[in-house]
């Protein structure tokens, strides 16, 4: 007798082929047990799809469901629609921020995340980047609320009224509580300090903030200080800028930028700038004191944020320096004169004192304005 060997069938069609050969060959006085060993399957097998075959014809050799047809730990309807509802609302939350605000809402008897998760995908409510595995990155924060707050615009957008509309965004690193979100029409160092003012009025003055190398607040690496920085360090404010083409300096700042373009911006067209900041004030508020976030443990940033005690001053206090301090008036040209030498210090500092002092390092001098170094000398060049 010929010998069959089993291989690998694939679709309805062929497996359906090579049962029903098979039986077939299974006519009266063939021994079934040899016959089963050459095709290489069971005897159990062989007579289950017999019996198959004479109640149902060919269908009976098709591959049967395995689905049970009760599934007692099955997610409830009324679960799923909850979950479905609220996803409606936060489209772009995942299964854990979910939870946490169904949690919160008094549900009960809810599934776990990755049961949540398998319910938005069998709905349709995931695509492949939600996904997909994401790594644990390890974060670093600073202890305190205020310690430091990121600050930076996002990419410009153009109103239906054909304006531009560029976010400006500043985030305080411990809680990343957003405690600025405004639309400016521009740029500019008055519109952003107008904005800035009120932001400082409301929460205080933070010990440290950090910025890109972009206008308004530093030209390049070589020119880091403008007015608007300036001013900054007046309010007592220590001024640090991101290292060019190191966007992840500003990290928990850019990655609001990416949360706000995906729970916000890509679903909205705006009428104008006022229209534009009326959104961007309900956002503000989910994202502070609704949106669970996961580097807080799915705490919400509001939990962790409290303003800071240091307050706007109104009245810029003078500038003194110590009775050591060698004091220079840096001219218009951004210089000042030393040891019969001028030497650049940067025109935003123009009709502003520095300070001279000495450092460990023959002939270099180190130049602060007011608490904050700004930069170094060196007498012999």
């Amino acid at each position: 007798m010929r010998r069959w060997h089993r291989v690998s069938w694939n679709g309805v069609k062929q497996q359906v082929e090579f049962r029903r050969e098979l039986l077939s060959l299974a006519k009266p006085g063939v021994n079934v047990r040899q016959l089963c060993k050459q095709f290489r399957i069971s005897r159990k097998t062989f007579y289950k799809w017999l019996k198959r075959y004479n109640k149902e014809g060919s269908d009976g050799l098709k591959n049967q469901s395995r689905r049970p047809h009760r599934s007692p730990t099955k997610t409830k309807a009324s679960i799923e629609a909850r979950v479905l509802s609220v996803r409606a609302e936060k489209r772009s939350w995942g299964a854990r921020k979910l939870r946490k605000v169904l949690m919160e809402r008094g549900m009960t008897g809810l599934p776990a995340d990755s049961t949540i998760h398998q319910i938005l995908k069998r709905h349709e409510q995931i695509d492949a980047k939600e996904s997909a595995k994401h790594h644990k990155w390890q974060r670093f924060e600073h202890e305190a609320p205020n310690q430091l707050w990121q600050m930076d615009f996002k990419g410009w957008f153009r109103t239906d009224d054909h304006r531009q509309c560029h976010p400006l965004t500043v985030l305080d690193d411990h809680s990343r509580y957003v405690v600025c979100l405004e639309a400016c029409s521009n740029q500019q160092t008055d519109t952003v300090q107008s904005r800035l003012t009120t932001t400082f009025r409301q929460y205080g003055v933070p010990e440290r903030m950090t910025m890109d190398n972009g206008a308004p607040w530093g030209s390049d690496q070589a020119h880091p200080f403008t007015p608007l920085t300036v001013w900054f360090i007046r309010l007592g404010i220590r001024v640090s800028h991101s290292r060019p083409y190191h966007p992840q300096t500003q990290g928990k700042d850019e990655r609001f930028h990416r949360t706000l373009g995906v729970d916000l911006l890509q679903w909205h067209h705006f009428r104008n700038i006022a229209d534009v900041q009326h959104h961007f004030e309900q956002y503000r508020n989910v994202y502070n004191h609704e949106r669970p976030h996961q580097a807080l443990g799915l705490n919400v940033p509001a939990s962790r944020y409290a303003i800071s005690p240091r307050s706007f001053p109104e009245v810029l206090a003078p500038i003194e320096y110590g009775a050591s301090d060698v004091v220079r008036i840096v001219c218009d040209h951004g210089r000042i004169r030393f040891g019969g030498k001028r030497f650049a210090i940067g025109k935003a500092f123009r009709g502003y004192p520095v300070a001279l002092r000495p450092t460990t390092e023959d002939g270099i001098l180190n130049v602060f304005f007011c608490h904050q170094k700004i930069t170094s000398i060196n007498q012999r060049a």
